[in-house]
């Protein structure tokens, strides 16, 4: 598995997992049922941000798209979102697209990097970003209707990249 730049022919292979994963209700806030064309400007970053694709042999397993958590004075702290494709779940996919992150939020020389929006009952997300340095900062509670669970937290996650 090789993580690469996204282009625009990758988003049609991306798409089909954005929706499943959206639709699902679990992860994301995103309105379900959105269209190829609606969910691309969601999704597919413009620069100072970027977006890439986990690649397996000829398949796009997964994504993440990432850049500054906010403009301006608030731009030394990066922010990521993630995807990985439900039939390709349990592989390292996640964490590869983790660990590239996280290089290049050090390489572009971010001070952090910001998780605003992890839904508290997302065990293996929360596990892994753990696992990667990530901490609790705080949780809005009740923010997220989970479709089984109700109203549950969003966790806001960071790392602090300046070595302290």
């Amino acid at each position: 598995m090789r993580v690469r730049e996204a282009t625009d022919a990758d988003w049609p292979l991306v798409f089909p997992f954005f929706r499943a994963v959206v639709d699902a209700g679990r992860t994301y806030a995103f309105p379900a049922g959105s269209s190829l064309d609606e969910a691309r400007g969601w999704w597919m970053e413009a620069p100072p941000g970027r977006t890439v694709v986990a690649v397996e042999g000829d398949s796009v397993v997964g994504s993440a798209k990432m850049g500054p958590n906010r403009p301006g004075r608030g731009s030394h702290v990066a922010t990521a979102s993630f995807l990985v494709d439900p039939a390709a779940q349990g592989r390292g996919i996640g964490r590869a697209l983790g660990e590239h992150v996280v290089a290049w939020a050090r390489d572009a020389g971010y001070r952090g990097i910001q998780f605003n929006a992890v839904v508290e009952t997302n065990a293996p997300a929360v596990s892994l970003w753990r696992s990667l340095g990530f901490e609790v900062v705080g949780t809005v509670p009740g923010a997220f209707d989970h479709p089984e669970h109700g109203f549950v937290g969003l966790h806001v996650m960071y790392l602090d990249l300046t070595g302290r």
